[in-house]
This record gives C-alpha cells, structure tokens and sequence, in this order.
C-alpha cells in the first residue's frame, strides 16, 4: 500500500489519539498532555493551551473513535468521515515547514523539505485542524479500497485501534498493551498443556 508519509503519521496519530483513553486511562488529561502528545505527531498551527481545547480534542477523539466502530460499514464510515470533513470545513493547501528544530522529533525532519496538504488553516482551532487532516487522511484510505486496513485490538480485553499497515493486512493487534505477545504466550501455554 502506498501512502504519503504525511498520510501514514496522521493515521498514526488518530489510532494513538482514539487510544489515549482506552488503554491505561485518561492520557489527555490537560494541556500539557496534549501538548506532548501534538509533538510527538509533529502537528503545527496555533495552540490554546487551555482546558477547553482539551475538551475539544477529547469531543473529536469520540468521533473518531465512533468511525472506527462502524468500519464494517464502508457506506456509514463515508458518511461519518463526510461528516467530518463538512463540520471542520476543510480546505486543502499545500505547504511545506521550516526545517525542524533540534528540540523535535527526527522523525519528522523528512517532513520538513516535503510537500504535503494541510486541511484547515493553521489559526483554526486545534480539533477542527486535526479533525479536517485525520478526516482527509481517512478518505485516501477509502479512496484506496483500503478501509478493512482500521481494525479493533483482536486480543478479548482490549478496544484499541489500529491501522494495520502490513504488507498483507495480517496485524490483528494493538502495539499499546503488549497484546500480541500476551495473545502468542497465552496460546503457547495452552498448546504445552495440551500436550501433557
């Protein structure tokens, strides 16, 4: 499958925001949490600072994680994502970002000298950027028949997502709680006991 770069960290980045209250709490809890969380991802544009962007990051994360429930329903999931787009009033420009400082991430350093689009513009407000970008990256998905690539945590106590970009589509688990090896050690000891 092949998408942009900027494409792969958006979708990244829904999956750890929709996760960021299902796996070990409440990982958003102010601002200063969603600031760490906005750098790790590499998001730009202005930022509150405040408790009500929060709120408004917490609202978004709902819907998003509400698009990966219904993924099975590729005609609902278009909806909710045109829904989306329409309420965050997207519209695309391309830009590219001064070179990263020291203190970033390197990860996303190649970002930097690369064109990519932007869904809003970087004065609107931080749900509405990343909701229009998210949205958008979404689409492409869609657009590339995609879609089954957004999948729930297999393991039986976990509701994670993820986007699965494996060569073959074969994830099945999250990488936020170690559920893969605890699902492979779990199946092991059953096969062992099996054989005593």
């Amino acid at each position: 499958m092949l998408l942009s770069h900027d494409t792969e960290l958006t979708l990244r980045s829904a999956c750890a925001l929709v996760n960021s209250d299902r796996v070990a709490g409440e990982q958003l809890a102010d601002p200063t949490d969603l600031q760490v969380f906005l750098d790790e991802y590499g998001w730009t544009g202005r930022r509150e600072r405040t408790t009500d962007e929060v709120l408004s990051v917490h609202r978004l994360r709902t819907r998003l994680g509400d698009i990966w429930a219904v993924v099975d329903d590729e005609v609902e999931t278009v909806e909710r994502i045109n829904t989306l787009l329409r309420d965050t009033r997207a519209a695309p420009w391309l830009t590219r970002h001064r070179a990263p400082s020291d203190a970033q991430l390197v990860a996303h350093r190649e970002l930097a000298d690369q064109w990519h689009l932007h869904m809003a513009a970087d004065d609107d407000p931080l749900w509405q950027r990343m909701g229009a970008e998210i949205a958008m990256a979404l689409a492409d998905l869609i657009r590339a028949g995609e879609l089954r690539r957004l999948k729930v945590c297999a393991a039986p106590d976990c509701t994670a997502v993820l986007i699965d970009l494996s060569r073959n589509r074969s994830r099945r688990f999250c990488d936020t709680g170690n559920c893969g090896n605890r699902q492979h050690v779990a199946a092991y000891r059953e096969r062992r006991a099996k054989t005593r």
